[in-house]
């Protein structure tokens, strides 16, 4: 598999746990498939793991949202993907991030982590702040979208 080869998110995310975390364990994983079915399959053999552990453990996906398009396109488009992370619906959110060409580069992710969700029971999401490249830059013409969530 190459999925690692162009992926930063460990990258950016790891620091911050080992800082919050000293000397926690962790398990990577890279997606290199946007196939439907293997993406469900991925996050039913997540929750398998997770339903079968006595420890306390977290699962964390990230992804950014919508890329490169200017700021009222984007957050439209943001704000369907986001309707359905917050519904909790994988198939959904697959479909309307291909039908809509929402360019969030960790869909494959995201649908394995709200599959897993669902398996274990999960019925929350709370979208804790939505801001766009643009908040910070003033660029509103090629804007990326970025949502913090928690799935309790």
């Amino acid at each position: 598999m190459e999925a690692h080869r162009t992926e930063h998110s460990l990258e950016v995310q790891l620091p911050f746990l080992q800082v919050l975390t000293p000397g926690f364990t962790f398990v990577p994983l890279a997606l290199g498939t946007l196939r439907f079915e293997d993406l469900v399959a991925v996050g039913e053999g997540i929750a398998r793991v997770l339903a079968g552990s006595s420890e306390e453990l977290l699962l964390l996906t990230t992804s950014d949202l919508n890329h490169y398009e200017d700021e009222e396109t984007t957050r439209r488009k943001d704000r369907k993907a986001l309707d359905q992370l917050l519904a909790l619906d994988p198939r959904r959110l697959f479909e309307v991030c291909r039908d809509e060409e929402i360019s969030m580069c960790g869909l494959g992710p995201a649908v394995a982590m709200l599959t897993a969700l669902r398996a274990l029971g999960g019925a929350s999401a709370e979208l804790v702040r939505y801001a766009t490249s643009a908040d910070v830059s003033g660029d509103r013409d090629a804007v990326v979208g970025y949502a913090g969530m928690v799935f309790p």
